[in-house]
């Protein structure tokens, strides 16, 4: 693991190895930093405690991840199949991790933040206490910061999505929608961030 100071903010790279104690105690002496915007990016290999610990970090220490960096790989511990009967709490609760793309007909319900090593296709349904984050493309339906959690951020490579919420907020794609900064995504490959200001929700491109 290495953290290093940008002119953003900081970025937090995670390395083949990194398990989420480690991540966890290198943070922990190092709080301070967090509290500004936080580019994690992901090396190899994702293990899935190390994604955990690096959030949960972030957030207590008053961050915000900024960006979210990583190449299409695959995860090295897959986490439980999520439950539709999940109660959902506070947003610092466990990340979990999807290991593959997610197909029409999923319906995924988290407590906490997930990070989907893949894309979101279109039919998707995805609700989250926390935050939502995609590796791929996210064409499917979300709702992060479930529960009115306006701090949480939605993630993907593109935002593509016909709709998507973020506390009690909502956009939805242009037509039918008078929310302007929702913008048609088509033939857009880059990453964007979508987070919530002044109650608006506002997607931003990501270099």
């Amino acid at each position: 693991m290495k953290l290093r100071g940008t002119l953003g903010g900081l970025n937090l790279l995670l390395e083949p190895g990194d398990t989420g104690p480690d991540v966890t105690e290198a943070l922990a002496v190092r709080a301070e930093l967090l509290a500004t915007s936080v580019t994690i990016e992901v090396q190899g290999d994702a293990d899935p405690e190390a994604v955990e610990a690096a959030l949960q970090a972030i957030r207590a220490a008053g961050g915000t991840p900024g960006r979210v960096r990583a190449p299409r790989v695959t995860v090295t511990a897959p986490s439980a199949a999520p439950t539709e009967s999940t109660s959902f709490g506070p947003a610092q609760a466990r990340t979990e991790v999807v290991p593959h793309n997610l197909r029409a007909g999923f319906r995924g319900e988290y407590r906490g933040s997930v990070v989907v090593m893949g894309d979101v296709n279109p039919g998707v349904e995805l609700v989250a206490g926390g935050d939502v984050i995609v590796m791929g493309a996210l064409r499917g339906v979300v709702h992060a910061g479930y529960g009115g959690h306006e701090g949480a951020i939605v993630w993907g490579r593109p935002i593509a999505s016909p709709q998507i919420r973020i506390g009690n907020a909502v956009a939805r794609a242009p037509e039918g929608s008078s929310l302007s900064n929702m913008r048609r995504m088509e033939g857009h490959e880059g990453a964007e961030l979508a987070r919530l200001q002044d109650g608006v929700i506002v997607i931003d491109a990501q270099k």
